[in-house]
């Protein structure tokens, strides 16, 4: 779930193109989610029953553009699915292919590119894109054409505000719960163990911000007294004055809610800046295993909290077989595995479990027959409200023990108990 945005000079322009192309898809779309224009329902050609024509899955995906690694983690995710199922004889007898675009990070080019997909190369089913600002507009146009839209990436409460019922997110906890298993963890310590006073510091964009203040109304609420709570606009350049306040308030616990190159500094300001935090929870940054402790050093990780919906490490169905088939595929070790790629697999899984239940692979029997069942993942298990926001898990507690990135809460996923009082920077 490491939502990684535009940079802080591109983000205002890539969040005012989204806005324009949802206001626009709104105005054009029918009253009702499931509409049956162009291929309607039934999802294009080839799908009637007793054919064996290939199941065409459309995709569009930031291959390049502020999202470009993004989306390649996902392309890895969506192609190692259908290689997986095209060797144990495809769905329902039918080849998976793959057909995927770059949108460029571009609010309006991920609309032409469904337009497309759907219209002109009537792909049978359609998968999302990355990112909510990219996944809102989107999921308009599959909902407009009665497509199901099931996404990797697309957790922010903005996605779910659309009220679509054919939009299903992949991971077990939309965004702005990824702060849950962080807050349940702290408040399950005895009281004499909890920390006495917080600092909460986020940059100000839709997927840091809300997960700051989610913590802070919990731990709060517990009686955790808050000695700073702060926002500062996402084009600030220096962090040095952002840290410098964290520091004066002495918290025994900071909850920083950082995107980007804005998570590398601010750890690099409280080594300059001799704070080292009891307990540092930072629910973005330090859950990237790769470009985290590259760009902070890898003896200032120890110790640090951070949250996922996926890790090598959890017990899940299908999890040991993905990470055999990932590495064989593409090399690297299982902690080096992007988020991302868990996340676009399981939306292969959903479409083989709706298949397998029910004999059919038609985009009205994969909305209907998502929303009413329960589907284990590599994601873990799977349900979803009427507006596509998973039901019932908060996603997974990671936390950086012996250079290395490892679930800790909550019990039944954790593979070592979690440790309080951070090591000092450089240990």
């Amino acid at each position: 779930m490491r939502r990684r945005i535009a940079s802080k000079r591109t983000l205002p322009a890539l969040l005012a193109a989204a806005a324009l192309v949802a206001g626009a898809a709104a105005c054009s779309a029918p009253g009702h989610a499931g509409g049956t224009g162009g291929t309607g329902a039934t999802g294009g050609a080839g799908t009637q029953a007793g054919t064996k024509a290939p199941l065409v899955i459309g995709i569009s995906l930031s291959l390049t553009g502020d999202f470009g690694d993004t989306g390649k983690a996902a392309e890895k995710g969506y192609e190692l699915w259908a290689s997986q199922v095209n060797k144990s004889g495809g769905i329902l007898g039918r080849q998976v292919q793959l057909k995927i675009v770059d949108d460029t990070t571009s609010a309006t080019q991920v609309v032409t590119n469904y337009e497309s997909l759907i219209n002109q190369d009537h792909v049978d089913l359609v998968f999302g894109p990355v990112s909510s600002l990219l996944t809102v507009p989107a999921a308009r146009v599959a909902a407009r054409y009665g497509y199901a839209f099931i996404e990797p990436a697309g957790g922010a409460p903005t996605v779910f505000a659309l009220h679509l019922h054919n939009l299903f997110l992949a991971q077990p906890a939309p965004v702005l719960d990824l702060g849950v298993s962080f807050a349940d963890y702290i408040l399950s310590l005895p009281p004499g163990q909890r920390p006495q006073t917080a600092a909460y510091s986020s940059v100000d964009n839709p997927f840091a911000a809300p997960v700051v203040e989610l913590v802070r109304q919990k731990l709060q609420a517990a009686g955790v007294k808050t000695v700073l709570d702060q926002t500062y606009p996402s084009e600030q350049a220096d962090l040095g004055p952002v840290v410098a306040r964290v520091v004066a308030a002495k918290p025994d616990l900071v909850v920083d809610g950082t995107q980007g190159e804005d998570g590398y500094e601010t750890v690099k300001d409280f080594v300059q800046q001799k704070l080292s935090p009891k307990i540092l929870f930072m629910p973005n940054d330090a859950s990237d295993p790769v470009n985290f402790p590259a760009q902070v050093g890898m003896g200032n990780v120890d110790g640090i909290f951070t949250a996922n919906d996926w890790t090598p490490m959890a017990s899940r169905p299908g999890n040991a077989d993905f990470i055999k088939a990932y590495l064989a595929a593409y090399g690297g070790t299982a902690g080096q595995i992007d988020s991302t790629s868990a996340e676009a697999y399981a939306c292969g899984q959903l479409v083989q479990e709706v298949a397998q239940k029910t004999g059919k692979v038609d985009n009205a029997t994969i909305i209907a027959t998502l929303h009413a069942g329960t589907f284990d993942t590599i994601e873990g298990s799977l349900s979803w409200d009427a507006d596509g926001a998973t039901n019932g898990t908060s996603g997974l507690l990671l936390q950086w023990i012996n250079h290395e990135l490892v679930p800790v809460y909550p019990a039944a996923d954790a593979a070592h108990a979690p440790e309080i009082a951070k090591p000092a920077w450089g240990g």
